[in-house]
């Protein structure tokens, strides 16, 4: 035993008295840190890198230290670290998610924008009550039977002009757009329609 304040082990490491202390407590290591970190896997991870860190920093240990406590204040550390980097991660995770989230968003509703205009201009081509129909139920998201009633329509009758006008738009889309109209109408370069 050396004098009070004088380390266990030499720079280079942990004596061997201190290293079978220490792997002989494995066990109770492992489950010191599964209560904390409540996951098995990620408590013997834990260990294992406090037992490297330990082996290089051995020259830390006092001699009138007890090998375990010192042990244990390793741990929690690498806790501590364990839990920052986590957290670290898991925020720039987030972060990444939100990014991505805007990115479609803001995507979505330009191609929206993009769609609807030319749809817009499209719909302006079509005789009045077949526009009007398409754009009271396909734009404003008013239903068929209420668009009927608005119309003083049967429904019946409704229907049927509304499957006219997005048969005649859908021909209009074709000829204004032409292969555009085979992929959804995104980045439209479409020359603006002729009235038909």
């Amino acid at each position: 035993m050396s004098c009070h304040g004088e380390r266990e082990g030499d720079a280079a490491g942990l004596s061997d008295r201190v290293m079978h202390e220490l792997v002989a407590g494995h066990r109770e290591f492992v489950a010191f840190v599964e209560r904390r970190v409540g996951d098995r896997t990620i408590a013997e991870d834990v260990v294992q890198d406090a037992f490297v860190k330990g082996l290089e920093r051995g020259g830390d240990l006092r001699a009138d230290e007890s090998s375990r406590a010192w042990f244990y204040r390793v741990l929690r550390n690498a806790i501590i670290d364990r839990h920052r980097r986590s957290t670290t991660a898991g925020a720039r995770l987030q972060a990444l998610v939100d990014e991505l989230q805007r990115a479609e968003s803001q995507r979505a509703a330009e191609a929206d924008r993009e769609l609807c205009s030319c749809i817009g201009r499209l719909i302006d081509t079509l005789p009045p009550d077949q526009a009007t129909a398409l754009r009271r139920i396909e734009l404003d998201g008013v239903a068929v039977k209420d668009f009927a009633v608005e119309a003083g329509l049967g429904e019946s009758n409704a229907g049927v002009r509304v499957f006219r006008a997005r048969k005649a738009l859908r021909e209009q889309v074709t000829r204004a757009c032409g292969t555009c109209a085979e992929h959804g109408c995104f980045d439209c370069s479409c020359r603006k329609p002729q009235a038909g």
